[in-house]
């Protein structure tokens, strides 16, 4: 395994972001391990959580410019902090997020923060995708913004499940809207990591037998 997926995941568990037991996943799937960004909390996490999201940036796009979007609310956090470790390292892009409920005073809308122009391209950040669901209200949100177009999403985990079909969630994202879908870690890489430790032996085989039922073909 890379040292940054190892380095992430063990990260990912220090701050509490990546769990292990019963929960429910908003798909409705009842899953054995969450992923909840909502668990960061303090500057060094999130400066930390920026700077993973940064080098797969700069992995896949390289320095191509581009409107970072994060989808509220977990999706806010994490697309400012990308921007930030973005601009330290010579990148500088505008970022911006949406309302839960459309704000009818004051400068109203639906966005906060920069507003793409026709011609530009969006990146998406996110914590996690399980079904697409997320992501595709992301996309009926950004269709209200005319002449732009989604370039690439990235997410910390891709739990390589079926979507819709027996295709990955991401494999349907990707045809479906014709951007692709970027990961830091994918389940396996935790799997991986998790069977260094015999300890580890009862949540491997429950998230294995999770993956035989909905993982994706």
């Amino acid at each position: 395994m890379e040292a940054y997926k190892r380095e992430f995941i063990e990260f990912l568990q220090e701050a509490g972001v990546l769990k292990f037991g019963d929960f429910t996943a908003k798909s409705g799937r009842k899953i054995p391990y969450f992923v909840n960004a909502g668990m960061i909390k303090t500057g060094d996490q999130i400066t930390k959580m920026g700077e993973f999201y940064a080098k797969a940036y700069f992995d896949k796009l390289g320095n191509k410019p581009a409107v970072l979007y994060g989808p509220a609310y977990k999706g806010i956090s994490l697309s400012i902090s990308a921007a930030v470790a973005l601009s330290k390292n010579g990148l500088n892009v505008p970022f911006f997020f949406n309302r839960k409920e459309v704000k009818d005073h004051g400068e109203g809308g639906m966005f906060v923060g920069y507003v793409p122009q026709a011609g530009e391209e969006i990146v998406i950040i996110e914590d996690v995708i399980t079904a697409g669901t997320a992501i595709r209200e992301s996309m009926a949100i950004l269709s209200h913004l005319e002449g732009t177009k989604v370039a690439a999403t990235f997410i910390m985990v891709d739990r390589k499940e079926k979507g819709q079909t027996e295709k990955g969630a991401m494999q349907e994202i990707e045809e479906q809207f014709g951007f692709p879908v970027y990961s830091v870690v994918d389940v396996y890489d935790i799997i991986e990591y998790l069977e260094e430790d015999p300890a580890n032996e009862e949540n491997v085989k429950r998230i294995k037998n999770y993956l035989a039922v909905n993982g994706a073909k």
